[in-house]
């Protein structure tokens, strides 16, 4: 079946092809310079804002707050449980430096976790609108990148903020909360002011800009899915009726789980002998490490339109870096281990957050729910996980846990890539076997009609 191409709206028609791909062009790159660095700079002032607890472990907020290792473990997990909607979350994290027990504590992480639950997948659902199949994967790997970037800034930010131990009577780990609470809310006002909308209506763009904007996500996904409005009412009851979904949230839980390690790094890294000082410095390169590989993986899946594949050898590659990272014979092996887990622990979520974005056909708030839904439900690994994390240096439990999870995301997700294949081949064949497609899967006729498939696997 040969592809349709919608007709160009009236301000483009009369460019010609090399004309109409110097102006995408030039008009991605004017979205990338804006969208790109607010989305990745409050990326990284959110994940700064969670991860200063695991940075203050080391430092003294055990036992400031009378608090056990599982009471710690507890405060960990309790960010990850509720995934209300995004708000300022700057002012509630640094009210974290005014608490005195550690119910105080508990109570703030649950208020920072309502905060902060909608940004990723809401950053995520943003990205799908604006960008096309073949530039997907590079933004939300760009999006994982300033993640790395976060967490190797939270390092090097907690170090220095620490280093005010006592000054003005606060304790270190205190000024870390306040320091991180006030640059949040100062840049969050500021960006508000000039982060664009969506593209029809997006005052960043000249008028042509937006229409071509719109015709290029058209020809990808039929002007159904891009103009197509719905409640999200009608995005909740298409996302939960679609068992591919639960699919994906069960393997994004299988993902999370692998990436708990981060939320004990500090603490893992200083249990092999180093100072405090250096244990949070020297969890900066892993995260390094991570940019670089989170940033050819997406490139790869971009270039060649692979997700599956990508998945698979970085489920594969954590086998082993896992289990160097508990029988590393000495403490140089297991660090090289450790600067390799994040690649293999979190690029496999990347392509999940992909998949959803390419295989959620119609309409768009079932997109945006199947986001929220992979990163809230399957956020809830980094409930049970937080326990694990005892027995250092070698954590077997924690470790072993890890790589079980990777295993069963193996699994699990070749299983899904059977399942697509089998709907693209339906897709492919009588007009039955479409209808029971489109019915069951919310593919519109318009993209059967454009050959939209499953693609990646």
């Amino acid at each position: 079946m040969t592809a349709v191409t919608k007709p160009k709206p009236e301000s483009i028609a009369n460019l010609s092809d090399e004309e109409l791909a110097q102006m995408e062009k030039k008009m991605v790159r004017k979205v990338d310079m804006v969208v790109m660095p607010i989305i990745g700079i409050l990326y990284i002032l959110n994940y700064v804002d969670r991860s200063g607890l695991a940075a203050t472990h080391v430092y003294g907020i055990t036992d400031d707050l009378k608090m056990s290792e599982t009471d710690f473990a507890t405060a960990i997990s309790i960010l990850f449980d509720i995934c209300l909607m995004a708000i300022i979350w700057g002012a509630v994290s640094a009210c974290t430096a005014a608490v005195q027990t550690k119910e105080q504590l508990y109570a703030v992480r649950v208020v920072l976790g309502i905060a902060e639950a909608a940004y990723f997948p809401g950053a995520l659902y943003f990205l799908s609108a604006w960008y096309k199949k073949d530039e997907l994967a590079k933004r939300i790997g760009g999006v994982f990148m300033f993640q790395a970037l976060g967490q190797a800034l939270g390092g090097f930010i907690a170090a220095a903020c620490l280093t005010l131990e006592g000054k003005h009577g606060i304790a270190g780990w205190r000024w870390l909360f306040i320091v991180e609470g006030v640059v949040t809310v100062g840049l969050g006002l500021m960006f508000a002011l000039v982060m664009p909308e969506f593209p029809h209506n997006a005052r960043l763009l000249t008028p042509d800009q937006r229409d071509l904007a719109v015709w290029r996500l058209e020809n990808e996904r039929g002007s159904t899915e891009v103009h197509e409005e719905s409640s999200a009412w009608d995005g909740l009851k298409a996302a939960v009726a679609d068992k591919k979904l639960w699919l994906i949230v069960w393997c994004g839980g299988m993902g999370q789980a692998m990436g708990s390690v981060f939320n004990f790094f500090p603490s893992i890294i200083a249990s092999l002998g180093y100072a405090k000082y250096e244990s949070l410095l020297l969890t900066v390169p892993p995260y390094i490490v991570a940019m670089i590989g989170y940033y050819i993986c997406s490139f790869l899946s971009d270039r060649y339109n692979k997700i599956y594949v990508i998945i698979i050898i970085n489920l594969m590659a954590s086998a082993p870096v896992y289990i160097l990272g508990m029988n590393a014979p000495n403490t140089g092996s297991r660090y090289f281990a450790m600067c390799l887990m994040p690649v293999v622990s979190v690029a496999p979520q990347v392509m999940l957050y992909k998949t959803n974005g390419l295989h959620m056909a119609r309409p768009a708030t079932k997109r945006a729910l199947g986001m929220a839904l992979i990163n809230g439900l399957g956020g809830i690994s980094n409930v049970w996980t937080s326990y694990l994390w005892k027995g250092g240096p070698q954590y077997y439990i924690a470790f072993g846990t890890l790589l079980g999870c990777a295993m069963v995301f193996l699994g699990s997700i070749t299983c899904y890539k059977f399942w697509v294949r089998h709907l693209n081949k339906k897709l492919a064949g009588t007009s039955d076997q479409q209808a029971d497609v489109m019915r069951k899967h919310h593919v519109s006729q318009e993209q059967v009609d454009m050959g939209w498939r499953y693609e990646g696997y």
